[in-house]
């Protein structure tokens, strides 16, 4: 949320027991889910996204729900650790109907 923050997104941020239940209700697939979920400007952002595909996907408005970086790969904003290289990871997009397309890959 650091990035996000220093990115000039204003985060407000809510600690809660279960996830599961905000994962459902925005439709975020199984497969796609990780450690965050955030909604900005009417799409849902899961996970370790990069604030510059953010501002790609607000920018484009792609018609999806939102956009997902599964798990927590090395490298991805947030999951930086000094002497260890990023992994390479996609970055996703997904749709109610359950289509899911790579929007990027870094």
């Amino acid at each position: 949320m650091g990035h996000l923050r220093a990115s000039g997104y204003p985060v407000k941020e809510e600690n809660v027991q279960d996830v599961t239940p905000i994962k459902q209700r925005y439709g975020v697939p199984a497969q796609l889910q990780a450690c965050h979920t955030a909604l900005v400007e009417g799409y849902v952002v899961e996970g370790h996204v990069p604030a510059d595909l953010i501002d790609r996907l607000l920018r484009e408005r792609p018609r999806v729900a939102g956009i997902a970086v599964p798990g927590m790969p090395p490298g991805a904003p947030g999951m930086e650790t000094p002497g260890q290289a990023a992994a390479r990871y996609q970055v996703l997009t997904f749709d109610g109907g359950g289509r899911i397309t790579v929007f990027a890959s870094r």
